[in-house]
């Protein structure tokens, strides 16, 4: 007799204690050791009359759907209707998407600074935990969002992977060894690339903890720039910034005298002033000889190809160093690549511009504080995860929320594979000092 599935089970739509957000609670216990929501609170002070939600709970309410993925505010909207969700998160209500856009529209243009400035003062003391540090790497660079529609400051301009296609331009800025982001800007599309870059690093120079002693910088072509090159000798700062291969850089370096380092890579320097620097700079060339199959790749015909790669620098080290130095630097693409997919980091909730820079100073908040949490919270073979499979292990997780003799109990799942994280992580939470007042 052939098995069958099973028959005549009713369903109901009656239960009211679930949750699919069950490990959202750990999050929550995170900010909340660190009195988060207060620091926010007594820093950013804004008037308003009459508004049924406080200011930091408008907030929360746009950062942590950011956080578990729901990355449009209509998706947001889910949240509300989950009511453990909201206690285990101490958001009593939840806005509609209708209130936040407002709320972003309204107080944009008095909240976006102040946020960046707080924002700022918890990068600075995050950068110094767990352990002091006496080095930084900068990397900087910037990115296209291709957006449809007519937001303001969605224009043509830099797009290489959607040529002729509007975008906004952002511009970003992290540190190497921790992964957090120091600094992101939303730009209009047509902006340079080099545009804001010394503002942004004048501005992470600022929160770098004092402990700072060496500092080190890289950038691609785009920030080939000499006010940037100014800026970075002038703060005695290390760089290694890629060069645009202008006429007279071309002509220097075929005449060049090559160091072999390996059968494929050779290497040169030379000295040299650019038109408008204020004085010669030392410049690299990695020169590397291509194989048949990279020939073939960029369809030359020549016995003896080469291509070169060059580099404007004042590190005191070998050519080949500061190439290798400079190849590290991927990790602020995989960062970027995250703020694009995994959080709506340049998205255009509004026509706004200014509302949607505030919504991207709100992402970036977003991801630096599951930075921190990972970094301060989970185990040492946990710090590579990206935060798809955070969600998927820890914040994600469904339970169901009871209450027995005036006790709360949010119960997980029995066959949870990473239960010794999270109670593990508990105990971390319980040992974090509360943010300074």
């Amino acid at each position: 007799m052939p098995r069958t599935g099973a028959k005549q089970v009713q369903v109901s739509f009656t239960a009211g204690r679930l949750t699919h957000f069950g490990g959202v609670y750990l999050l929550h216990c995170f900010l909340q050791r660190l009195h988060f929501r207060t620091f926010l609170g007594d820093r950013l002070r804004i008037t308003e009359r009459n508004n049924h939600f406080s200011m930091t709970e408008r907030i929360f309410a746009l950062l942590y759907p950011m956080i578990l993925g729901l990355n449009t505010i209509e998706l947001s909207a889910l949240l509300g209707t989950n009511g453990v969700f909201q206690y285990l998160t101490g958001l009593p209500r939840f806005p509609d998407p209708t209130t936040l856009r407002r709320f972003l529209l309204k107080q944009s243009p008095v909240l976006l600074p102040g946020l960046r400035a707080v924002h700022d003062q918890l990068r600075s003391r995050f950068l110094d935990l767990p352990d002091v540090r006496t080095s930084a790497w900068l990397d900087f660079d910037s990115t296209a969002r291709t957006l449809y529609g007519h937001q303001e400051g969605v224009v043509k301009g830099y797009n290489p992977g959607h040529p002729g296609k509007k975008s906004y331009h952002p511009l970003v800025c992290s540190e190497a060894h921790l992964h957090d982001c120091l600094g992101g800007e939303l730009r209009y599309g047509n902006a340079h690339t080099a545009v804001g870059v010394v503002p942004m690093l004048q501005r992470a120079l600022q929160i770098l903890p004092a402990s700072i002693r060496t500092i080190r910088t890289r950038a691609d072509a785009g920030f080939y720039d000499g006010d940037f090159i100014k800026e970075l000798l002038d703060n005695r700062i290390g760089f290694a910034v890629v060069a645009h291969m202008t006429a007279p850089l071309k002509h220097r370096v075929a005449g060049l005298r090559y160091s072999h380092v390996n059968d494929l890579e050779s290497t040169a320097e030379f000295k040299y002033q650019p038109h408008g620097w204020n004085a010669p700079a030392r410049f690299v060339v990695l020169r590397e000889k291509l194989t048949e199959e990279r020939k073939e790749q960029l369809k030359l015909l020549m016995i003896d190809a080469y291509s070169y790669h060059v580099i404007v620098t004042n590190l005191l080290i070998t050519p080949y160093g500061v190439f290798t130095f400079y190849q590290d630097r991927t990790g602020l693409e995989r960062i970027i690549r995250t703020l694009k997919e995994d959080y709506p980091f340049a998205t255009a909730p509004t026509n706004n511009f200014a509302a949607n820079a505030l919504y991207a100073e709100l992402s970036l908040l977003a991801y630096n504080i599951v930075i921190w949490f990972k970094r301060l919270c989970l185990p040492e073979d946990w710090q590579s995860f990206t935060v798809g499979t955070l969600r998927h292990r820890l914040l994600l997780i469904p339970g169901i929320f009871t209450r027995t003799n005036n006790h709360s109990r949010l119960k997980l799942p029995r066959n949870s594979p990473y239960q010794d994280v999270f109670l593990s992580a508990q105990q971390c939470i319980a040992k974090l000092k509360p943010l300074a007042p």
